[in-house]
Parts: structure tokens; C-alpha cells; sequence
């Protein structure tokens, strides 16, 4: 592993470990991205993917909203996308304006699973995502840690049935509901490679990592039970024995987020995850009751769409959900319940970070 400068903000890390802290740690889902100026310049000409695969231009993406809310945000997540996975399963994809990312061939039927690669060598396919790690590591120099991240399998296969985002889901639908035993299939596919792809970035540098099961909720609960859950709980529980073989020791904090399965909070919480990710489905008082004393984090849970509200509503906001998550001295992350919108002004971010650190520290 390459050697990296220590670490002077470890708020974070020491907040998955459920430790006690002087405030609650933030970050932001997509706080690097379309909403900041600085991400335009950067990104210039090239398309999404591009960018993702230049190094030099990933990690400077990754570190803008660091430096932009200087000394405001406690961790960097380095610059990407979930969807990295299917193209190194082979999966061809293009970003279109206005319709985001758009599979070339979606899967129709088990005859398409022939040009599907099961067994894909992650670290060659996907060896620019760890140089970029490593190079935004360095960049960071200790200043806050660096996240790395998955999409989970659930939320992958949505992807390549469907071809993109779906209002009805009638492909992946029928995939699970007529061809279950091949969604298995694939979906444990989906699985090794998640594995191998996480541990890879701790080798390269990330420091913390999160699963993101965006489309959870379009499962209900005996689906997700079924498609979703048990290869979640694969991921958290062959993660470290996979790093043990690969010479990390020391424990990386896992973060699972199930967008929409508010149903399924008890069950997460016994999945191996150190961090439990709510969106804002969840008043945190309840959540709080749920996890019940468990050696849980909860990161979360704000309605990014506040953004769009005044200064007031946003303070009201952070003091209501700080306070709902027991006033974050402890098993508490700070976070939006989904990404940032490219609409938002940087401005009420700021405050939102502002906020946050005033609200915590008390």
C-alpha cells in the first residue's frame, strides 16, 4: 500500500466506530458535482465517464467542495459513479444530456446473459479508479479522510435490465419474477465483484466506504428480504477477510444505504454495517428507537430539497434533526437522505454546513 500523510480530521472515523466525539462529523452525498462552478472548469469538454477516468481531473473534483467549505466538511468522496461495475461486467454505457446514463444493450432475456462477464479481473478494468484514489489521497495530505463507494447489486441489476432510470421497472421486474434463479445468478456476480472493487480502493487509499442500494425502495419487504438484503450482508461480511488477504489489518468503517426501504432499518442494523444511512423517510426519533442501543452509527437524514427554502427553514431544520438524532455526540453522521441537486446555490450549502457545526457543537 502506498505510504500517505496522517491524518489530522478523524472526526468521522471515529463516529462509525460508535466513539464519543465533540461534534457529529458531515459530509454530503454528490458534494462533488454539477451544482459548484469550480466542477464546470474542471470538467470542460469531456463527457462524465471521461472525467471520472482522468486521475489528475477526478481528484481535483473530489477535493473542490473540501476546499470550497473549507474546514466545514469532514470527509472527501472521491469523484465516480455505481455504475462502474456493469462496465467492467461488459456493459457498454452512455451519458446522455438530460436522461443520464443510458445502457447501449440492456438485458432482455437470459440469452443476453452470453455477453455478460461473470468473472470480471476488477483491478485491471478498473485500475484508473485506484490510481485516482491514490492520487486524491495524496492530494488530500491528512486533511480529512477519503470515501470510497459501490453501487449494490440490487441496485446494479435495476440498471442493467432496465437500460436506466425507471419510473415503472417492469424489466428488472420481470427478471425477478420470471427469471429468479438467473437474477440470482447475476446478482452474485454483481456481489464478488462489489467485494473486490471495495477492498481494492482501501488498498489504494479509501479510508471509509458505502454501499449504495439506491433503488431499495422498489422492493417490498419480502423482495427485499429476498433480492436485496442477503447479498448486502455478503458484501459486509467477505469485505474484511478480503482486505485481511490483501494486508489490510485495520478495521474500515462500512456505511450501507437503502434508499426507500424505511421498512428494513431493524434488519440493516444487524447486517454487519457499521453506518446505517437514512433517507428522509425516517423522523430520527424513531430511528433512534430502532437501532436501540446497538452498536449502530446513523448517518443522515435532511431532504436535500431544503435547500431550496430560506435561511431560517434550513437552521430549523439542521437544529430539529440534530436534536431527533439525540444531539450527535455519538453513533451520529451528518448527511443529506440523497445527493445534492445541480440547481442548488453553494451558498445555502454553506449555511446548511454552517448550521450544522453550531447546532452540533452544543
Amino acid at each position: 500500500m502506498p505510504e500517505f500523510a496522517p491524518l489530522k480530521n478523524d472526526l468521522i472515523l471515529r463516529a462509525a466506530r460508535g466513539e464519543k466525539v465533540e461534534r457529529p462529523p458531515i459530509w454530503i452525498m454528490r458534494q462533488a458535482g454539477r451544482y459548484l462552478p469550480e466542477y464546470h472548469e474542471a470538467k470542460g469538454n469531456r463527457d462524465f465517464f471521461e472525467t471520472c477516468r482522468d486521475a489528475e481531473i477526478a481528484s481535483e473534483i473530489t477535493i473542490q467542495p473540501v476546499n470550497h467549505f473549507d474546514g466545514l466538511i469532514d470527509a472527501a468522496i472521491i469523484f465516480s459513479d455505481i455504475l462502474v461495475i456493469p462496465q467492467a461486467m461488459g456493459f457498454e454505457i452512455e451519458m446522455l444530456e438530460g436522461k443520464g446514463p443510458v445502457f447501449v444493450a440492456p438485458l432482455r432475456s437470459p440469452d443476453d446473459l452470453a455477453r455478460v462477464n461473470f468473472q470480471p479481473d476488477v483491478l485491471k478494468s478498473l485500475d484508473w479508479a485506484f490510481k485516482s484514489i491514490t492520487l486524491t489521497r495524496t492530494k488530500l495530505n491528512g486533511r480529512v479522510p477519503l470515501l470510497g463507494f459501490v453501487g449494490a447489486p440490487w441496485t446494479l441489476l435495476v440498471y442493467m435490465t432496465e437500460g436506466q432510470g425507471s419510473k415503472m421497472f417492469r424489466f428488472v421486474k420481470e427478471w425477478i419474477y420470471k427469471y429468479t434463479e438467473e437474477s440470482h445468478k447475476l446478482l452474485q456476480a454483481i456481489t464478488d465483484a462489489c467485494v473486490e472493487f471495495l477492498a481494492q480502493q482501501v488498498v489504494a487509499g479509501a479510508q471509509m466506504l458505502q454501499v449504495f442500494e439506491s433503488w431499495a425502495g422498489e422492493l417490498g419487504p419480502r423482495e427485499f428480504d429476498e433480492f436485496s438484503l442477503p447479498y448486502l450482508r455478503q458484501i459486509a461480511e467477505k469485505l474484511p477477510k478480503r482486505l485481511v488477504e490483501l494486508g489490510v489489518t485495520e478495521k474500515i468503517p462500512l456505511t450501507v444505504f437503502a434508499k426507500g426501504a424505511w421498512y428494513a432499518l431493524d434488519d440493516l442494523c444487524e447486517s454487519g454495517y457499521d453506518t446505517v444511512s437514512l433517507d428522509w423517510l425516517y423522523k430520527p426519533e424513531d430511528a433512534v428507537k430502532v437501532v436501540n442501543n446497538r452498536r449502530i452509527t446513523l448517518q443522515g437524514n435532511l431532504d436535500p430539497g431544503i435547500m431550496y427554502g430560506s435561511d431560517e427553514v434550513i437552521s430549523q431544520k439542521v437544529e430539529e434533526m440534530i436534536k431527533g438524532f439525540g444531539g450527535g455526540k455519538q453513533n451520529y453522521i451528518i448527511n443529506f437522505g440523497h445527493g445534492t441537486h445541480p440547481f442548488m446555490k453553494p451558498e445555502k450549502i454553506e449555511h446548511f454546513l454552517k448550521e450544522c457545526h453550531k447546532y452540533g457543537s452544543q
